[in-house]
């Protein structure tokens, strides 16, 4: 690991959580160079929904550059842009009754979320965005000012102005936020002026796996809809099947104005994509660009992933199968220590977080353990007090199985050793 603590910048962070040098993967499976298979609980930080190195992508991928298939063309017409638009309108958004126009931004999620923000404000000649709080939307400045974790808003670089930050669903406990909300929007001396955009994530990743309900996004809807702003969904991590449908809005039977998707939507590689409703296509030819905005081997990867997973329910069915298997694992090891630690199960679909709320520590540590038993399994939350499930969707049930056993000893040992800690002292 020499070289990466000589010559890679302080900035770096997960290889500081697992510390190893992975050399090869499959499916959920990462080996490092010693030979030692670790399960992958984190897939990419939502890349990998389809898996590492899925055989029908690799292959289509490989054949795409054996027969000389462009590589870079930034927004020029080429065969496989062509068919993953196809492919994406027959396959995800005609089924849907969804009818976007497709912009392709930047490779990064950021830079999708800067794309809804500039366009929102050209189309309503409004400069406020509402955001919600534990939000996470990237860290490139205009994403970062909608961004609400402290740890990434340090006042020496941010430009905190043009948003307004509202509590998210459960932030305020049983008191319904949007009422919150819609009393600023009522009353013309709050100080907030009426939003272009609302931007909000149906389950914040990062923010600690707070899931809204569908009666909230239905209400949320409607007051933008009253107001005359736009709702834009970022389902740049929960997108993609993450939730159990592809796009994670689905279950509440709304239609946001707009929505941002990267991470999985390239099927494992660098890809972003705007959805937006034709009558806000108001750019003028080049007014928003990006050298990397057309990404033809993503194309590639993600019509094959979607030709193969996307064309009926099946790979939904799966997912929310599976879902099942983590939703009662966690729970039973949650209610194992009832007595000594207050711990919350919450999620949807293949996003599901677990918290030991009178211990914010733990989860740090759990993460620790995991490692040691070679388990790859982040945090998330404000101060990372959350221990965050997000395996590949493609998981096989047995290694999925074992994954949450390996979650299981880690904690287990965890709980062992402060005990004995304990006994020590006194």
């Amino acid at each position: 690991m020499r070289v990466f603590e000589n010559t890679e910048s302080e900035v770096r962070g997960y290889i500081r959580s697992f510390p190893t040098i992975f050399t090869k993967s499959k499916g959920a499976v990462l080996t490092d160079e010693q030979g030692v298979e670790y399960i992958d609980f984190f897939a990419g930080a939502g890349v990998l929904n389809y898996g590492h190195n899925n055989d029908d992508i690799s292959k289509a991928m490989i054949e795409y550059i054996q027969n000389d298939g462009v590589i870079h063309g930034l927004d020029m017409a080429t065969t496989a842009k062509k068919e993953f638009m196809e492919s994406f309108v027959g396959n995800i958004l005609e089924p849907r009754g969804l009818d976007y126009k497709m912009q392709f931004t930047g490779p990064t999620g950021a830079n999708v979320v800067e794309t809804a923000l500039k366009l929102a404000r050209l189309v309503k000649g409004r400069s406020n965005v509402v955001a919600f709080t534990n939000g996470y939307h990237g860290l490139s400045q205009g994403a970062l000012a909608v961004t609400g974790n402290n740890e990434y808003r340090d006042e020496s670089y941010i430009s905190r102005c043009n948003a307004t930050f509202m509590p998210f669903d459960g932030f305020l406990g049983d008191y319904n936020s949007l009422t919150y909300f819609r009393k600023f929007l009522e009353d013309s001396s709050s100080g907030v002026d009426t939003p272009a955009a609302v931007i909000v994530e149906t389950i914040q990743g990062e923010g600690g796996i707070n899931v809204a309900s569908k009666e909230w996004l239905q209400e949320l809807a409607e007051l933008c809809q009253e107001w005359d702003i736009l709702l834009i969904i970022d389902d740049i991590q929960v997108g993609n099947g993450r939730s159990g449908e592809f796009f994670s809005f689905e279950f509440a039977d709304i239609k946001p104005d707009m929505v941002t998707m990267s991470k999985s939507i390239g099927g494992g590689l660098p890809m972003s994509l705007l959805l937006f409703k034709p009558e806000l296509d108001q750019w003028k030819p080049g007014e928003h660009t990006g050298t990397f905005r057309g990404n033809n081997l993503a194309f590639v990867a993600s019509k094959v992933a979607i030709d193969k997973y996307w064309q009926n329910d099946e790979f939904s069915k799966s997912i929310k199968y599976k879902e099942k298997i983590i939703k009662e694992r966690l729970e039973e090891i949650a209610a194992k220590y009832k007595g000594e630690y207050d711990i919350e199960v919450r999620g949807r679909g293949f996003a599901y977080g677990f918290e030991i709320k009178n211990d914010d520590s733990m989860a740090g540590e759990i993460s620790a353990k995991g490692f040691e038993h070679n388990l790859i399994i982040e945090t998330a939350g404000s101060d990372d007090q959350v221990v965050k499930f997000l395996p590949p969707l493609i998981i096989d049930e047995d290694t999925l199985r074992e994954g949450l056993k390996r979650f299981e000893k880690a904690l287990d040992q965890l709980v062992a050793e402060r005990k004995e800690q304990i006994s020590k002292e006194f």
